[in-house]
């Protein structure tokens, strides 16, 4: 039967090969019937064939010069790796499907197939995942298009919060806000670093988020900015041990303009003691002046 996938493969792999009858590859006749293949294999979830088939299609399309057919074809090749739970090959399709679209100088749907990968991998492999939007972000960055990483940015946040890798989280969030200045995007730039700021709270290392904050702070916009005064008195709050008010500014509307996923931490907020940062704010108070340091 001419639609029989496997007849279809059968044909296409003959057409790709030489022998003392064929002295020349016909890599467009092979490619359609490639093509057809994978699409019966799919109908009929045969999905490791129809991978295969993908991927040969997607191998004769960049035979036949055309890369932005060749990564389609290596999209569908992960679609199917990823009904078969294959974490490793969806990583591997995605990317090279973005390679293939970089090969066109297309830098949007390069990055638009390491997104969807990493969407794939969420939750199979969340450590892929977030290293796939970091690329995405990349690539994006590289052809000057910042404001389109910034949901890459924050999808990538958002795996690190759930691995509870809260400096990453807080670390790619600074990243978004420095993408921001360079497009001049202001309000997403201050709310990525108040965001920065809450997940280190969250993470209940008051240090890193005082630190984080007197850098932030060198920014001008975002000192004089609602999220810049946010931070300032929850860091306030925080050292004076004032759990009452650190629920207070958590709830306000500076905060609840935020990411979701931030929002949500923000509502947690304390997550440990704060009565020995209080402590620990009155026994410096009673330190002795170093008269070295003049800051």
């Amino acid at each position: 039967m001419g639609s029989d996938p496997e007849k279809l493969i059968s044909k296409a792999d003959k057409l790709t090969k030489l022998s003392f009858t064929r002295w020349s590859i016909d890599w467009k006749s092979a490619t359609g019937l490639y093509e057809q293949a994978a699409n019966g294999f799919r109908l009929s979830k045969s999905f490791e064939k129809a991978k295969e088939a993908f991927e040969k299609a997607s191998k004769g399309q960049e035979m036949l010069s055309s890369p932005w057919d060749a990564a389609k074809h290596m999209e569908s090749a992960a679609t199917m790796a990823k009904e078969l739970g294959n974490w490793k090959e969806v990583a591997d399709f995605y990317r090279r499907a973005s390679e293939l679209y970089n090969e066109c100088g297309r830098a949007q749907p390069a990055s638009d197939a390491l997104g969807k990968g990493a969407r794939a991998l969420e939750d199979g492999a969340p450590d892929v995942a977030v290293q796939l939007y970091t690329e995405a972000c990349a690539i994006l960055e590289e052809d000057g298009k910042e404001q389109m990483a910034f949901d890459l940015y924050r999808d990538a946040a958002r795996v690190y919060l759930k691995l509870e890798k809260y400096e990453d989280a807080a670390t790619i969030l600074i990243s978004l806000a420095l993408a921001a200045d360079k497009c001049s995007a202001t309000h997403s730039q201050c709310k990525a670093y108040l965001s920065a700021i809450i997940v280190y709270l969250y993470a209940h290392d008051f240090k890193q988020a005082e630190k984080c904050y007197n850098d932030c702070c060198q920014v001008e916009v975002f000192l004089n900015s609602d999220q810049g005064r946010c931070a300032g008195k929850l860091l306030s709050a925080y050292a004076d041990g004032d759990v009452e008010d650190i629920k207070q500014v958590s709830q306000s509307s500076t905060v609840s303009n935020l990411d979701h996923t931030i929002i949500k931490i923000a509502r947690k907020l304390p997550t440990g003691d704060v009565s020995a940062l209080k402590n620990e704010a009155m026994k410096d108070d009673e330190d002795p002046l170093d008269e070295d340091d003049l800051t």
